[in-house]
């Protein structure tokens, strides 16, 4: 546990509490949209990727380009809909214990302001709804937990079950092996035993891109879907940051959103390069390689896109702005901050939930 987690032995009911509170508005938000728009619900939730997901519970892989997304939650939502469930809603009310799983997860990673922190981040609106966010998040933070415990059987369960969801399943083995690496014996399993624990999620992305070739004759069927669909091709990162410099400056008169989220983009890659540098300063060389390997990849599309959503991943933001709240003297001053940064971020959260329920590009 970390010394944030230590100082802060209780606050479940403050994550409780801010998870409770900031899910109530989202749900309030999509159901004002709904109201508004002479809607129903489920069209309002069935946005982006969400609408992916559920051609893919359908239909599976018939277009190739849908093998961009991994198979763990549309199977989890084909499972609803062949129990007469609404899959749209069953995903969301996934999403919704997900996010508190992963937080109760960061609670023991980051401390209870770091969890709480990571609720009210900017994009959790992602955490409220059928992506994969929420659910990879409570298996990645969990298996993470219990690898730092020393518990690697239960660590690779829960890295395998991440690796269901998305791609960051790969980084997320690659820092969990320089964990492995990097951690003293004790009362552990051996170095061999860690990394040979470790097989077993690698074994679930092997399966993923075996059955893909089954069905295209090819091995790298995903990189596919990824160019065409998204335009994430192979770029070196210094084109990748001139195309999306030039983004920052050419407003879209049908989308004004459009500017702002490609801002948000490059001031979420920057967080992600300054907390792999801090996390580097303080010799945690697992945490840096979770952010800088995504960090990274993200550097080597035709563009910065999605980083706003990769941020809920990064637990080590998380775990230094929960070490940055616990140092701070609990003065008069330092708590009005506090509830105004809190103020600031729930209108942040509010602003990003209508940009998703309204149909606009968020990320």
């Amino acid at each position: 546990m970390t010394t944030a987690a230590k100082r802060a032995p209780g606050g479940t009911l403050q994550i409780v509490q801010v998870w409770l509170v900031t899910r109530l508005l989202f749900a309030t938000i999509a159901m004002a949209v709904a109201i508004t728009g002479g809607r129903a619900l489920e069209t309002v939730l069935t946005q982006w990727d969400v609408a992916h997901f559920l051609l893919i519970a359908r239909e599976g892989y018939a277009d190739p380009r849908e093998m961009a997304f991994f198979p763990g939650l549309p199977l989890v939502l084909r499972g609803f809909a062949t129990l007469g469930v609404s899959p749209v809603l069953a995903g969301s009310a996934l999403a919704l214990v997900s996010s508190l799983l992963a937080a109760f997860a960061l609670k023991r990673i980051a401390g209870v302001w770091g969890a709480t922190a990571w609720l009210l981040a900017p994009t959790a609106v992602f955490t409220a709804v059928a992506y994969t966010e929420a659910p990879f998040c409570a298996a990645a933070f969990w298996a993470w937990e219990r690898a730092t415990q020393r518990r690697w059987g239960q660590a690779a369960l829960l890295a395998a079950l991440a690796c269901t969801l998305r791609v960051s399943g790969l980084f997320l083995i690659g820092a969990l092996a320089v964990l492995a690496l990097t951690q003293g014996r004790r009362d552990g399993p051996a170095l061999g035993v860690r990394l040979a624990w470790l097989l077993l999620p690698a074994a679930v992305l092997v399966a993923y891109v075996v059955y893909l070739h089954g069905l295209t004759g090819s091995w790298t069927a995903w990189f596919a879907a990824q160019q065409e669909g998204w335009q994430r091709g192979w770029h070196w990162p210094w084109e990748a940051l001139r195309n999306h410099w030039e983004a920052l400056w050419r407003p879209t008169p049908e989308h004004p959103e459009w500017v702002w989220l490609f801002r948000a983009e490059m001031i979420a890659w920057i967080v992600g390069v300054l907390v792999t540098i801090v996390a580097l300063i303080r010799k945690r060389i697992a945490e840096a390689s979770w952010v800088g390997v995504q960090v990274l990849a993200f550097s080597l599309s035709y563009w910065l896109m999605s980083v706003n959503r990769a941020v809920l991943l990064w637990f080590p933001l998380w775990r230094l702005v929960g070490e940055f709240v616990e140092s701070r003297p609990r003065t008069r001053g330092w708590v009005v901050l506090g509830w105004t940064i809190g103020v600031c971020a729930v209108a942040v959260q509010c602003v990003w939930a209508w940009l998703f329920f309204t149909g606009r590009w968020s990320s």
